[in-house]
């Protein structure tokens, strides 16, 4: 089931121009960061190692400028994003979700700093309080070294949960945590502390 998708439209490889621009997204960030937080994560994380280290400063200051919702100036990081989709080649990048599972799919077509300013950029479509929400996501993100896979997911929600429900429900991760039967609603405070102790 696909869960998040970013489509990312840059200039192909042989292309003496550098552009970027969004295509089709699916980035539901709700209870943040969602899903869409995740891929958009995982894009940052999976991409930057192929990133000179001399421009992670910029896309640190680019994730800030987009969440405030500052003008741009373009060119940035040696790309001009536009709006125009016109002659550019394509990458699309989803989340996957079977039965409790997460999975991430990359077609890449393009270098990773276009993939990349493509996740920064996609938070900029969102709403201004989501916006905010994922901009920590997006830090953490830059900070990973390590794969993308679960223990991904789990560092950048800042738990150990890596699963659908988790992220769909907390309350229901969290009584899963503590051991409490599927479909408890509303343990009471002295079965919670029992458990929790």
């Amino acid at each position: 089931m696909l869960l998040a998708e970013l489509e990312v439209w840059h200039t192909r490889p042989v292309t003496p121009t550098r552009r970027v621009a969004l295509g089709h997204l699916v980035l539901p960030a709700d209870p943040p960061p969602g899903f869409g937080g995740l891929l958009l994560g995982a894009v940052i994380a999976g991409h930057l190692p192929h990133v000179d280290d001399d421009l992670l400063p910029d896309v640190h200051r680019l994730i800030d400028q987009v969440d405030r919702g500052d003008r741009v100036v373009q060119p940035r990081l040696r790309h001009r994003f536009q709006v125009d989709r016109h002659g550019l080649a394509r990458s699309v990048h989803q989340l996957h979700g079977a039965d409790d599972e997460l999975s991430f799919e990359f077609q890449n077509n393009g270098s990773a700093l276009q993939q990349v300013l493509g996740a920064v950029y996609a938070i900029e479509r969102l709403a201004p309080a989501a916006r905010h929400s994922l901009t920590p996501v997006l830090h953490r993100a830059i900070a990973w070294r390590g794969p993308v896979g679960p223990s991904l997911v789990a560092y950048l929600l800042g738990n150990k949960a890596g699963s659908i429900s988790s992220i769909i429900d907390p309350r229901a991760w969290a009584l899963d945590i503590l051991g409490f039967p599927v479909g408890t609603v509303l343990p009471t405070n002295k079965e919670v502390m029992a458990r929790f102790r």
